[in-house]
């Protein structure tokens, strides 16, 4: 049986990075015969749009699945629970339908052995590291890094009696390797950096950790997203994603996800979720489906806005430096070419004048929205020092020895801001292009005859 002409179309006109289909038969992919299961590639951009786990006891599936809510689950025998809470539903904690639906999902694009959501992306990443680190392990981590995870690996791992060092944000590899010890557990990195857009080079990350026993590589990929970079395929251990950003893309929800390459690690990371009870909200879970389904079509516009802009504020006097791998300025940006698709959507810049100069200008602006956060629809700026990275969350020591600048600012933007900064360029070119080729006598004329037309 052949496959239906309007796939090879689909398919054909996909963007060419695609991903091998693993434990097809999972998959109901809408309009793909059966038979096709095991054979076909599919672009990632198709399985974030199709793919839906199949009750293949049922002759009609709803298109979009449904929200589960019960938070416990019936069995005829007491005998059956024990079979039931390995392959079934029985309590909310321990598994959920619509959870699990959006973390296949996900698992699909990263390309993992399996995937789960968590509440938040803290979630998933202080269950990530508390599942694999004991008392007296030590853990190398990036700086500059997410102020959430720089706080609780600097202020709350410790008291587990876990070791902490760190190195600068999207160094060599290298600089890893000198600070491995004998108790070293885990390397850490996060790609590109928040807030200086820093790029770990994931190649040389993932055979770093294979080249050392008994080391496992976590990677926060949560400015990319699985659509610009999947960690997994460099042989990184765990890729972490904090949904609440691009992949759920609305400022609406709050979710993480977590997938890996090996079963024996992603059974313990259940485990420890289930135990630790960070599971996601089936109303959550609905949410962040809707938002994978048009990830790629977001990313794409994310990122080519962003290119434009980290052009245009490369040029302008007052800024000092701009961070965008998209840049060739940018120290990784050949590194960023080779594993990400496209550059993303977050642009961070330097103002001449420092702390003052920063606040000043976030403050002055009148379309983007002075937030946290990133990845929906609106325009956010925050200034770093004052707001994520600032006293506030990271404590006076930590800000002190912080090596984020002062002066940086932190954007993440729509097209509608680059418009708006053109419009009053575009209304007078429309207006001189009037007055150069209309007459204003036969203006007149044309407004006397439309206004006896009216009057007829």
């Amino acid at each position: 049986m052949p496959l239906d002409p309007l796939w090879f179309i689909i398919l054909s006109f996909s963007p060419k990075k695609k991903c091998k289909l693993e434990n097809v038969d999972y998959l109901h992919l809408e309009g793909v015969p059966e038979s096709y299961h095991d054979s076909v590639e599919l672009h990632i951009e198709t399985i974030a749009v199709t793919s839906i786990p199949r009750n293949k006891a049922s002759l009609a599936r709803p298109v979009v699945p449904p929200i589960s809510v019960a938070t416990t689950y019936e069995i005829d025998k007491c005998e059956d629970f024990a079979e039931a809470i390995k392959n079934e539903y029985v309590y909310s904690r321990f598994g959920n339908h619509t959870c699990q639906v959006v973390a296949e999902v996900i698992n699909k694009l990263e390309g993992g052995i399996g995937g789960l959501v968590f509440s938040s992306g803290m979630a998933a990443i202080t269950t990530s590291l508390l599942a694999n680190l004991d008392a007296g392990d030590h853990l190398i981590a990036p700086d500059p890094v997410y102020s959430g995870t720089h706080k609780y690996l600097e202020q709350m791992l410790p008291h587990h009696g876990v070791e902490i060092s760190w190195v600068t944000a999207g160094c060599h590899v290298d600089e890893y390797r000198k600070l491995v010890k004998k108790n070293t557990k885990v390397l850490y990195a996060e790609t590109p950096a928040n807030p200086t857009m820093a790029v770990t080079d994931m190649e040389e990350f993932g055979r770093l950790g294979n080249s050392l026993p008994g080391v496992m590589t976590m990677v926060d990929a949560t400015f990319a997203s699985p659509y610009l970079l999947q960690p997994l395929k460099y042989d990184v251990d765990i890729s972490i994603h904090s949904c609440t950003k691009y992949l759920g893309g609305h400022s609406d929800v709050l979710a993480g996800f977590v997938s890996t390459r090996r079963l024996e690690l992603f059974e313990k990371l259940s485990s420890y979720q289930k135990s630790m009870g960070s599971t996601l909200s089936p109303f959550d879970a609905y949410l962040l489906l809707r938002g994978v389904r048009t990830l790629h079509v977001r990313m794409d516009r994310h990122s080519s806005n962003a290119l434009r802009i980290a052009q245009y504020l490369e040029q302008h006097p007052k800024i000092l430096k701009v961070y965008y791998p998209g840049l060739p300025s940018h120290p990784q940006h050949e590194i960023a070419k080779k594993q990400m698709k496209l550059f993303g959507g977050m642009v961070s810049f330097e103002l001449k004048g420092g702390l003052q100069a920063g606040k000043t200008f976030v403050e002055s602006l009148r379309i983007p929205h002075l937030a946290v956060s990133l990845g929906g629809v609106e325009s956010l700026i925050e200034h770093p020092a004052s707001m994520t990275h600032g006293k506030a969350l990271l404590g006076e020591e930590a800000f002190k020895q912080s090596t984020v600048p002062l002066g940086l600012v932190r954007f993440r933007h729509i097209f509608l801001l680059w418009m708006q900064r053109n419009k009053a360029k575009l209304v007078k070119e429309r207006k001189d292009h009037n007055n150069t080729f209309q007459d204003p006598a036969m203006n007149r004329k044309q407004t006397v005859l439309l206004q006896e037309s009216k009057a007829k």
